[in-house]
């Protein structure tokens, strides 16, 4: 077993999990883009950890214990780090504009938006475990202390969805419930979206805030935990041959994908985890349809 350890396969799933542990530290020191950034590096070694064990033979069971192990933190825990942040900054708003301030106010002077976040994260955390600040003129009370905890969710289903992808033949060529990856980039989303809006005066500052108010996030979050479970087949992207008429709608997915890109940039991300979700329903009728004929 110890000779097996440490292939160039396992040592790229740990480089994944390493990426989410990353994730963590720069989404605590309000880099929400450079949290954002890990994530997205861990999901590309956790894309390599497989080519490689397939390449040069090193599939085993060990490795894909270290996968599920190196998701549940980079498209689990580190998501979920984000989307808790993001909520104290939704409720840090609500405190301010009950107190007769404004958006303005969520950003402070003079400072960049990471350390604006990192500021209501410090008085967040404080008020949490009441060290009080004697130079603290907001309160974070009742519903405003325990709304950012419905990020918890998302760790806590991604772990059942992993371990039900290990156990479930019917996943070796598709997925039964929406992939840990696919779940943590739509989420991740959000914050890249309210980093690009951040000092503008246009329609991307009010809707990156918008996305990330306790109504909007809150029944998101629920929603998509939900479907990390859901016995619902999406599609997966991996190729057996490269057909038009066997990858018909892999091939429309990638090519609206990357118009959404394109023209929406960070903004048309959470539009490509709708559109794969969509995409996958569509096809399941289609397929539902044509046995049905047969």
């Amino acid at each position: 077993m110890k000779s097996n350890m440490f292939t160039i396969a396992n040592i790229l799933t740990g480089s994944n999990l390493l990426c989410g542990v990353l994730s963590i530290v720069f989404t605590f020191s309000g880099r929400l883009e450079w949290a954002v950034a890990a994530i997205v590096l861990g999901a590309i070694f956790d894309f390599f950890d497989g080519f490689a064990a397939r390449l040069l033979k090193q599939q085993g069971e060990l490795g894909k214990q270290l996968d599920s192990l190196a998701d549940v933190v980079t498209f689990g825990v580190a998501p979920a780090m984000i989307v808790f942040v993001l909520l104290i900054l939704s409720n840090t708003l609500d405190i301010i504009l009950a107190n007769g301030g404004s958006l303005s106010n969520l950003w402070l002077d003079g400072t960049t938006m990471g350390y604006s976040i990192q500021v209501w994260i410090n008085t967040y955390l404080n008020d949490l475990v009441v060290n009080n600040m004697e130079n603290n003129p907001f309160r974070y009370e009742g519903w405003h202390k325990f709304a950012p905890f419905f990020a918890f969710l998302i760790p806590f289903f991604s772990m059942f969805r992993l371990a039900k992808f290990n156990l479930d033949k019917r996943q070796t060529t598709g997925f039964i419930g929406l992939p840990t990856p696919a779940n943590s980039l739509f989420f991740a989303s959000f914050a890249l979206m309210l980093w690009a809006g951040f000092n503008d005066d246009s329609w991307k500052s009010i809707l990156s805030i918008a996305l990330i108010s306790n109504q909007i996030l809150i029944p998101t979050v629920i929603l998509f935990s939900i479907l990390l479970v859901a016995e619902i087949p999406l599609f997966s992207l991996k190729f057996s041959t490269y057909s038009w008429n066997e990858n018909q709608i892999k091939y429309i997915f990638l090519g609206l994908s990357v118009v959404l890109l394109i023209t929406l940039q960070v903004w048309g991300l959470s539009l490509i985890i709708l559109l794969y979700i969509l995409l996958s329903i569509i096809r399941n009728r289609l397929t539902l349809k044509n046995k049905i004929k047969a």
